[in-house]
C-alpha cells in the first residue's frame, strides 16, 4: 500500500486496516495518484489519515493547521472531518503537488474549508504568529522537512490554544531513531526533538507506533 514507512509487520498492519480502516473511493483515488509521484511514499498511510479525522473530531476542532501538505491526503481527511464552518490552513512549498490536492478538495466539497499558503513554512508561520493568531488553532500536525521540525513545533505550540493538539510526524523514522549505528541528519534531527518533548513540561505527550511514528503533544 502507498503510505508512510510502516513499523508493524505486514499481517498486522493489514489487520488493522481490514478492521479499522473506513475508506472512501476519493481517499483511496488520492491514494492511487500519489503512489505515482516520485516521492509518494510521503504520503501518511490510510490509518494515519483516519486518526488524524479522529483527533480532529473527538477535540472538537473548528480551526486546523497543517505544516506540510504534499498531495493533500492528510488535509482531506481532517477538512472531511471538520464541521461546515471548520478551517484548515495548509502550509507547503510546492505548486505542483498542491495542485493535484486542490483538484481533490474540491472533488470532495471541502475546497472552501482550506486556506493554502505556499511557501516556505518558517516564515508564514511567523507572519500568522505577527498577524495575532496565536493560541486560536485548535490542532496542528507537521509533517515537513525533518531539519525544521523542532522549529516548527515551537511556532505551532504557540499558535494553537490551550488543551489544543499539535502532533508531528514519522518520530520514529522507521525504527532508525533506536539505531545508534544510523547518523543520518535526519535520524538526528528526529532523535533531538524525540528527547526535547520527552522533557518539554509546557505539554502533555504521547508517542504512538501508528505509521511512522507520532507524538501528540498536548498544550497546558
Amino acid at each position: 500500500m502507498a503510505g508512510k514507512w510502516q513499523i508493524l509487520p505486514d499481517a498486522i498492519r493489514g489487520y488493522v486496516f481490514e478492521h479499522s480502516v473506513r475508506d472512501s473511493a476519493l481517499l483511496a483515488e488520492l491514494r492511487e495518484v500519489t503512489a505515482k509521484e516520485p516521492m509518494g511514499r510521503m504520503q501518511v498511510s490510510p490509518d494515519e489519515g483516519q486518526f488524524l479525522a479522529f483527533l480532529v473530531q473527538a477535540i472538537g476542532a473548528t480551526r486546523c493547521l497543517e505544516v506540510g501538505t504534499f498531495t493533500g491526503y492528510s488535509a482531506l481527511c481532517m477538512a472531511l472531518a471538520l464541521p461546515p464552518d471548520g478551517r484548515l490552513t495548509c502550509i507547503d512549498r510546492s505548486e505542483e503537488w498542491t495542485a493535484i490536492a486542490r483538484g481533490f478538495w474540491e472533488r470532495a466539497g471541502v475546497a472552501a474549508k482550506i486556506d493554502l499558503a505556499l511557501g516556505p513554512a518558517l516564515p508564514i508561520l511567523d507572519g500568522m504568529l505577527e498577524d495575532g493568531l496565536a493560541a486560536t488553532f485548535d490542532f496542528a500536525f507537521i509533517d515537513a522537512d525533518k531539519a525544521n521540525h523542532a522549529h516548527y513545533y515551537e511556532r505551532c505550540l504557540r499558535l494553537v490554544r490551550s488543551g489544543g493538539v499539535v502532533a508531528i510526524d514519522n518520530t520514529l523514522w522507521s525504527g532508525a531513531v533506536a539505531d545508534p549505528a544510523d547518523q543520518e541528519a535526519d535520524t538526528n534531527a528526529i532523535r533531538a526533538l524525540n528527547d526535547f518533548l520527552h522533557g518539554d513540561e509546557r505539554v502533555s505527550i504521547a508517542m504512538l507506533t501508528i505509521a511512522d511514528g507520532l507524538t501528540l503533544a498536548v498544550k497546558r
